[in-house]
């Protein structure tokens, strides 16, 4: 008999799909002239205040691991930063966890929390490592289908209709990615209201939550009777342009962040130490940076916002984040034929929406964290093929 690897696997990861982001991303890379705007990361290098920091620890000789949950100075600069931008209370030393990226406190939140059968909320269009990280730990995902008249927002009468006795998690994807959708107070209080009677942990994902605009961000964890059930997670890739340095981090109850770091320290040990005493500089002292970036962002938003509308590809007004989420179905094709056709014909990079599930088809998402110039010949190219 002959070994046959493939029949190893494991099938509930086989049978997942790979991301539909990176795939057109992947196309994009093997072809010459493309205009991408398909990727969520910023265009803007880290600020070279934060750089020297980190090559200031390389110097020093910080080469060596730091404490699993991440160095001490680092986790009281998140403590600082949390209590100062967002007005939420964490002790340093038992509810807060520095991970790799915030994808790695996603999935060790999830990995603690979900076992086999366990149901697990997910409001779409989301982010797409959500569904995968919950059906590799044997959960089931209850997808709840966001929609366009209601600016993309979860409502409390949705997640009523979608809680059952065996939700065991609500993923909270706001500000969104890909809608760029928000939640404001008056929303989180009315979810609030909906769990209370509940026994269902709250997973916020709100690394997005600096990239707000009209408002400031307000978390579900600010909300009474909801800090002691939400594990917020953040990190510095987007509001500080440090995603190749890949940290992020965990706040929350401190049971649940004791559980985390056991799955951090099993599986990864500890974040890169350079990266951490960087990400101390970006804390203590990148409010500034923040801003820059953030109204530059915002001009690009209402560029580009205003021009996919004029091309007729209408578009609620995203409050957060740095995507827009046209609305494609005037044109006829699917989400992916319309992405296919765009980057052949045009040599331009957009993401399905149903990437991001399926309440997402019939949509695009294009990301405005590329400089205007770029959001321009985009746009001149998307023109030449509606009229196509």
């Amino acid at each position: 008999m002959s070994f046959n690897i493939e029949k190893t696997l494991n099938s509930t990861v086989v049978n997942i799909p790979p991301s539909g982001i990176r795939r057109f991303f992947d196309i994009a890379s093997t072809m010459e002239d493309v205009v991408s705007l398909g990727v969520g990361e910023p265009d803007f290098v880290t600020p070279w205040h934060i750089r020297e920091a980190g090559i200031l620890s390389l110097e020093k000789g910080h080469t060596h691991y730091t404490a699993n949950a991440g160095l001490m100075e680092l986790r009281t600069e998140i403590a600082k930063y949390m209590k100062r931008r967002f007005d939420l209370d964490y002790d340093p030393k038992t509810q807060v966890m520095v991970s790799v990226g915030g994808s790695e406190a996603i999935d060790a939140a999830i990995r603690c929390l979900v076992t086999s059968g366990d149901e697990v909320i997910i409001p779409e269009p989301a982010f797409v490592c959500y569904r995968p990280i919950v059906q590799m730990c044997g959960g089931v995902p209850v997808t709840i289908d966001l929609r366009e008249e209601d600016q993309f927002r979860l409502t409390a009468q949705q997640l009523r209709d979608a809680i059952t006795p065996r939700t065991k998690l609500l993923i909270l994807p706001f500000p969104n990615n890909p809608t760029g959708g928000i939640m404001d107070r008056q929303d989180l209080e009315e979810i609030a209201q909906v769990l209370e009677e509940t026994n269902v942990v709250v997973l916020s994902d709100e690394l997005y939550a600096e990239l707000t605009y009209g408002g400031k961000h307000v978390s579900i964890a600010n909300i009474s009777g909801m800090s002691e059930r939400t594990v917020v997670i953040n990190g510095l890739s987007k509001a500080f342009a440090m995603t190749g340095w890949r940290i992020g981090f965990a706040c929350g109850p401190e049971a649940l962040v004791k559980q985390m770091i056991k799955v951090h320290q099993f599986g990864i040990m500890s974040a890169p130490t350079t990266a951490q005493y960087a990400a101390i500089e970006a804390l203590r002292s990148g409010d500034k940076d923040i801003e820059n970036m953030r109204k530059e962002y915002d001009m690009r938003r209402r560029y580009i916002l205003d021009g996919f509308n004029k091309l007729g590809l209408t578009c609620f007004e995203p409050k957060g984040a740095f995507y827009v989420f046209p609305c494609i179905r005037s044109t006829g094709l699917s989400s992916e034929e319309f992405c296919t056709k765009l980057l052949e014909e045009q040599h331009v990079a957009v993401v399905p929406g149903n990437a991001f599930g399926v309440s997402g088809e019939g949509f695009v998402r294009a990301s405005y964290a590329y400089s205007i110039k770029n959001i321009e010949k985009a746009l001149d190219r998307i023109e030449r093929f509606i009229k196509k």
